[in-house]
Formats: structure tokens, sequence, C-alpha cells
């Protein structure tokens, strides 16, 4: 690999496009690859973002997406990508895909950060034992239209979907900044039920911002008599799509939104041209796992990795399942329970500055 020339090219400048081409057309490539992420994660939370580039004899063969990821009074971590599933390198072959990983090693130690996450995906379908209390993505093979989608799912599959529209549901594509905020609306709200913190309004101004520019993003709400139930937004890289968010009204559910919602999504990305759809981040067995599971879904088991600011490996295995013991354990659901009782504002208010520091 001594024949590479790595460079880093910000975020702003230009030549950005030409790494997205790259993204874009990448059999492993992401909407996450694309600069739009890193620009959003600069313009939303302060986190400078860059990517390292490989090129041979000129020609451009591999790039690692990174943002510099502050602690509260600590050193920054480099992380390929916060926020998301997926980043890590993209390259013509695997050689190129490490030496990228090395020289960010040597890189980041050098500028004195606290450390190196690349989350990447594993290299190749496990059997069902291996994927036992692992997070893994969600892969769904998209046929070329909606009437072949919907012939694809089983009879129990299409009826809950007909369940939906009976019980009187619509959904729509929407844009602009109405549907941002009408998305916020129910996600803010379901984030509250489920005792989290929410990302900030601006994070979702930002992402809507840069991917709707180049139209690589859209959102899908449901609706019950006007009032937005369900809401999901998705992001677009070439042929692939994945969904980071997908939220519904808990009051609502017995009608079905949810079903809906993920229809409508995907027979709008068949009609688009999109062959894959990634449902985004489960534990394998557990119940979002199986909802997923429903649609046709396939796993693919993730594989983050980690170096101290010595370049040390920490650790080299997909996220696994928190234990179920601890302090952190009983805490959790204390917090949870504590926050749901807040009300929306404040945890609208609080939650982003929060949710700045949690990079999942």
């Amino acid at each position: 690999m001594n024949d590479l020339e790595f460079s880093y090219l910000d975020a702003t400048a230009a030549g950005n496009d030409a790494l997205d081409a790259f993204a874009r057309a990448h059999p492993d490539g992401s909407a996450y690859h694309l600069a739009a992420w890193r620009r959003a994660v600069a313009g939303a939370y302060g986190y400078p973002g860059q990517a390292l580039v490989a090129h041979r004899a000129g020609q451009l063969v591999g790039m690692l997406p990174l943002s510099a990821v502050s602690r509260p009074l600590g050193k920054a971590r480099w992380i390929s990508l916060p926020f998301c599933d997926l980043g890590g390198p993209l390259a013509e072959s695997a050689e190129v895909a490490e030496a990228l990983a090395a020289r960010a090693r040597v890189d980041m130690g050098a500028s004195k950060a606290a450390g190196l996450e690349l989350r990447c995906s594993h290299d190749g379908a496990l059997d069902e034992a291996a994927l036992a209390g692992r997070k893994v993505r969600m892969l769904l093979g998209l046929p070329d239209s909606a009437a072949a989608l919907m012939q694809s799912y089983p009879p129990k599959l299409r009826s809950q979907v007909r369940k939906a529209e009976k019980n009187g549901l619509t959904s729509e594509v929407a844009s602009g900044d109405r549907a941002v905020a009408e998305f916020y609306d129910v996600y803010s709200r379901n984030m509250r039920r489920l005792g989290s913190p929410p990302h900030s309004r601006a994070w979702f101004d930002a992402i809507h911002r840069h991917y709707s520019a180049a139209g690589d993003m859209l959102i899908v709400i449901v609706r019950h008599e006007g009032k937005a139930v369900g809401a999901g937004w998705v992001l677009l890289c070439g042929d692939k799509a994945v969904i980071p968010w997908a939220s519904t009204l808990a009051e609502y559910n017995p009608l079905a939104p949810n079903m809906l919602l993920y229809w409508t999504i995907q027979s709008q990305l068949c009609e688009r041209g999109v062959r894959q759809f990634d449902f985004g981040r489960s534990t394998f067995g557990e119940g979002t796992y199986k909802f997923k599971k429903q649609w046709g879904a396939l796993p693919l088991a993730l594989d983050w990795r980690e170096w101290d600011g010595q370049g040390v490996a920490l650790h080299a295995a997909p996220i696994a399942v928190p234990g179920g013991g601890g302090i952190k354990a009983n805490l959790r659901p204390m917090i949870e329970n504590a926050w749901q009782k807040l009300p929306l504002a404040v945890t609208n208010s609080l939650g982003p500055r929060l949710r700045r520091y949690i990079t999942l």
C-alpha cells in the first residue's frame, strides 16, 4: 500500500461531490457516508467533519468519513460516524480499507485525540447462533414495483396493511418546513414516551437542508382525520435507502399506523428505483427485530471497533446487548420513568443538550 496517497478533505470544501459519487456507486455505501451527514453533524452540534481520502495514481480508491466529537472537559474522539449505525471506510479493496483505518489511527494519535471509533458492518451473513445477543442491521431487497412488493408479502402482512387503511389512516410523502415540524412533533413525543432524550429540532433542520438539496431524502407522514400520528424519515444513497427515525403516537397504535408507514415507505422506494432498504439497528431476536423481519428483512451483524488515543484496540466486536445487572442497569428504568413524567417542552429543551453527547 506504499503507492497510496492520503489527504484530508473538510466537509465544506470542494471535492466532496466526487466522494459522494464514490459512495453512491460503492456496494457498501450508505446515506451516512455522504457529505450531508458530516455537514449536519457540524451544523447542528458543532462537531467538525472531514474525510480521509486515498488516491492511487491520481484516482480515488477509498474514503473514510470522520467527525471529531467532543466530550465535556475532555478531548475529542474521532468517530465514523456519530448518531448512526454505519460509517467506516469505503474502498476498492479490503487492503485499501485497512490502510485507511491504519492511517486514521496514526493521525488520530498525532492530533492528541482521545480515540477512534469505526462503525462497520460484518463482512458476511452469520448463523443465528452467532447473532444471539448482537446488534444487527435489517436489510430488504426491493423489487421494481410497489405491486410486486405487495405480492411478495405473506397474506397476514397484506391484511395488516389493509387494516390500517380501513381504520381511516392515510399516508403521504411530505416535504418542507411543515413536514419537518409534523415529523418532530411525533418523534419528540415518542422519545419522551420511551424515556429517551431527543435530537434537537435544529438537527433535523440541518438534515433536511443538506439531504434535500440533492433529493437524497423523503419524509412520510401517516394521518388520522388530518392529524399526524406517525412519521418516518428516509435517507437515500444511489439505489440504497435507510430509515434512521420512525415514530408513532402510542394512543393511535391500535389503528396500526406503523404498518401503513412502512408500507408507504417501501412502495415509494420501489417506484424510485431503490433496490435495498435498511430498516436500521435492532437487537437480534427482540421486538423491533421481529417487526422488521416480518417484512422479509434479513440480519447483518454490526461490527463497531474502537481504539484508544495510542491506537491500541479496545475491542473488536459488534455491539452487544447490555448486561442485565449492575448499577447502570438498575438506574436506567428509574431515569426513563422520571423522563416520561417531564413536560414535553422540558424534554425538547433539555433533551438535545444531553443527546449531543450520546452518539448512538
